[in-house]
């Protein structure tokens, strides 16, 4: 199949907000490329070379965020959008100029593999790419991920706090991911010992790749995964959920999956920027949650809550 790119140069701060302006206008699915958000990791002890030196020569000087259309109307609706952005006097947004090339599907996998390597996210969970070698420590959960066209590779901000949270606070039992993109989230579960997982994403080709990557790491007797909107149609009682989706979509959240939750289960809430987090927490704590830790990285919070013992 061939898919309508869209290149947005945007700025560090200003890439979430032409992502969602993208995916809003129907892209498939969106990657940001920034220089410095690179560097940030470069020289990270423990963390592996999760870019190739060759690669900053040909990073872009602004930041780049890419999108992927099934068709032209989708495509100029969200060239309307980034021109919207602009009349609005786009503050902080950079040049928010837009280019389109068409590629194929197996050009868009030679795209994504040139920018992951494997990382450690955590002390133990390291997520490597399929196409990568690694050498694993005695300890290490690796991860074998193939971002595919789904969000959650493990080298953005609210993944990455799920993950260290995931990490101290899951201790077992059957666990739900909502949104869930890759499957990444879930397969960490899996790994962490959990005693089933339900994966459940509303994008069909969040669904596939999730699907695809299960399999890849050999756990398709651990994890099902299923298209839904939310927890809408999920059974059954959990002791952790986690949901890496936006503040809007947590607080809608919320209230239906507290009764999926088992007393004293856990909810770990991500995707919510730093301004919508008093939003979040207050519609949370209205449904019955408490708040038992919390983590930001740059402009981003995930929430971990704990349901009633009633």
């Amino acid at each position: 199949m061939e898919w309508l790119e869209a290149s947005v140069a945007t700025t560090g701060e200003g890439a979430e907000r032409v992502s969602d302006a993208l995916m809003a206008s129907g892209a498939r699915g969106t990657q940001i490329i920034d220089r410095a958000e690179m560097l940030a990791f470069r020289g990270q002890p423990g963390y592996g070379e999760l870019f190739g030196e060759e690669l900053f020569s040909g990073l872009p000087e602004h930041a780049v965020v890419k999108a992927w259309f099934s068709s032209l109307q989708d495509l100029n609706a969200a060239r309307a959008a980034v021109a919207a952005l602009r009349a609005s006097g786009g503050a902080g947004l950079g040049p928010l100029s837009f280019e389109t090339a068409a590629v194929k599907d197996e050009d868009w996998a030679e795209n994504w593999k040139q920018y992951y390597k494997p990382v450690r996210v955590g002390k133990r969970i390291v997520i490597k790419p399929g196409w990568e070698p690694y050498s694993p420590a005695p300890r290490d959960l690796v991860i074998e991920m193939d971002p595919g066209m789904a969000f959650g590779t493990g080298t953005h901000e609210t993944t990455r706090l799920c993950l260290r949270l995931i990490q101290k606070h899951f201790s077992g039992g059957r666990a739900l991911d909502v949104g869930t993109g890759t499957g990444i989230l879930a397969i960490a579960l899996a790994k962490l010992g959990a005693g089933g997982v339900v994966a459940v994403d509303l994008d069909p080709v969040a669904v596939r790749v999730a699907g695809e990557n299960v399999r890849r790491n050999g756990l398709e007797d651990a994890i099902v995964v299923m298209e839904g909107d939310l927890a809408r149609g999920v059974s059954g009682r959990f002791s952790f959920a986690c949901a890496n989706i936006l503040a809007d979509a947590v607080i809608s959240l919320a209230p239906g999956l507290y009764p999926l939750l088992a007393p004293g289960g856990r909810f770990l809430a991500s995707g919510i920027i730093r301004e919508r987090e008093g939003d979040v927490l207050t519609k949370c704590q209205a449904a019955g949650y408490t708040l038992k830790d919390r983590e930001t990285e740059g402009e981003w919070v995930a929430l971990l809550m704990e349901r009633g013992h009633a």
